[in-house]
């Protein structure tokens, strides 16, 4: 039969009827713009990675014309401060307020396990960008997925490259008083210990000190090198006092994926050259995804992404896969989790997939701070692929012991 006009205006009148007799959220929505919210850190120590965090996935989504799997898409942002009490509260704000449909976020891992429960109770399907390791380890939670890595994810290989490619034997450690600190350095602290090697020192000043010089005349002369587990503008503090105290060049300096970040790196001169660090990205990777969303974003901001700008433009990129493999049916919350969790894509990182427990399996970089076209950047001077947060230890070994702390692993070579 024909489809005509009067059939259509029938049609339309029948559909408006079920509406009003109660059609199922589920397909209602299908019509309405998809929710995203963006827990970030827009003040404090933690600001300029938290605000590369918005603007790159404000650049994401506009390069999509701010649409995904065919339906538009709203961003709304919260500013948690990098206080986990206030993260808290703000996610509440982006469910109850905004109604959110999806969160990318938190930054910190603090603010990551305040907000576990909530995310729980809510069924809020959360991307994370905060590396707190037992979401996805002892106390995996089912609407939780992270594209970065977890905190030692990184520092991992570095401490193997530490050991086995710089020959180091005795190494401090020093890194903010807040778990993604002290998780990252209990990482590299195993993994150097179980390849030879010892950590003779070990030092968590306060997120927020105002001064780094007490921790600078307490620091070991006779050690190879330094670890550096810094978030935000901590590492360019630490490290300008540093040289001010006339110690550069007297013992290696290697830093976790935040220590120097592009967003910080932009402020530092030729004292940072030759700096290495570990990461799941750099401004400098060599595929087309990175090359269109660096040079985008230098343009806009005169500066190079780095870690905190790469992990919203990331958890973009998986949220998409995620959507169109489910037809933008982000309602159905189970179908939509199960759709993420098997994503295997290409984006500005490399190639991506995700382990049974929610987490990225992904590249690790190990960078070396050059001068290239003028400016400083992470070069990439050796690639360890696929990393696990396991690491190279079975996994089911690996969570038998307590996730990685201020206490474990035991310090059995510290030195008075």
């Amino acid at each position: 039969m024909a489809f005509t006009r009067r059939t259509f205006i029938q049609a339309a009148s029948s559909a408006l009827g079920a509406t009003a007799l109660g059609l199922p959220a589920l397909l209602r929505a299908q019509s309405e713009s998809i929710r995203v919210g963006l827990m970030t850190v827009k003040t404090g120590p933690l600001a300029s990675g938290g605000i590369d965090m918005e603007r790159a996935l404000v650049q994401f989504l506009r390069e999509r014309s701010n649409t995904l799997a065919g339906r538009k898409a709203e961003l709304f942002v919260g500013d948690s401060a990098g206080v986990p009490a206030q993260a808290r509260t703000k996610m509440q704000e982006l469910v109850e307020r905004d109604k959110i449909n999806v969160m990318i976020g938190p930054l910190a891992a603090a603010e990551a396990l305040a907000a576990d429960d909530y995310i729980r109770s809510q069924q809020l399907p959360t991307l994370s960008v905060a590396a707190a390791e037992d979401l996805t380890q002892r106390n995996p939670n089912p609407w939780f997925v992270r594209g970065t890595s977890t905190s030692s994810q990184c520092s991992q290989p570095l401490a193997d490259y530490c050991a086995k490619t710089l020959k180091h034997k005795r190494m401090a450690t020093i890194a903010d008083d807040i778990a993604y600190g002290h998780e990252m350095c209990a990482g590299f602290q195993r993994v150097f210990e179980d390849a030879g090697g010892k950590i003779v020192q070990k030092m968590f000043p306060p997120l927020t000190v105002p001064d780094y010089g007490t921790y600078l005349a307490q620091l070991k002369s006779n050690i190879d090198g330094i670890f550096l587990g810094f978030a935000g503008s901590n590492g360019f503090r630490w490290f300008k006092q540093f040289n001010e105290y006339g110690m550069k060049g007297k013992l290696n300096v290697v830093g976790g994926m935040t220590a120097f970040d592009e967003a910080v790196l932009r402020n530092m001169g030729d004292e940072a050259l030759g700096i290495l660090t570990a990461c799941w990205y750099s401004a400098e990777l060599d595929n087309p995804i990175n090359k269109k969303f660096a040079a985008a974003f230098r343009t806009d901001w005169k500066y190079d992404p780095g870690f905190y700008a790469a992990a919203t433009y990331v958890e973009g990129a998986v949220l998409q896969a995620a959507l169109e493999a489910t037809k933008g049916r982000i309602e159905d919350k189970p179908a939509f989790m199960k759709a993420l969790r098997a994503i295997k894509t290409d984006t500005a990182r490399g190639p991506v997939a995700f382990d049974e427990y929610g987490n990225i399996v992904g590249n690790v970089y190990i960078r070396k701070v050059e001068r290239r076209e003028g400016r400083l950047v992470n070069a990439v001077i050796y690639t360890y692929p696929n990393v696990s947060q396991f690491w190279t230890y079975d996994p089911k070994e690996f969570l038998k012991n307590p996730v990685y702390s201020r206490d474990w692993p035991p310090a059995k070579n510290l030195e008075p």
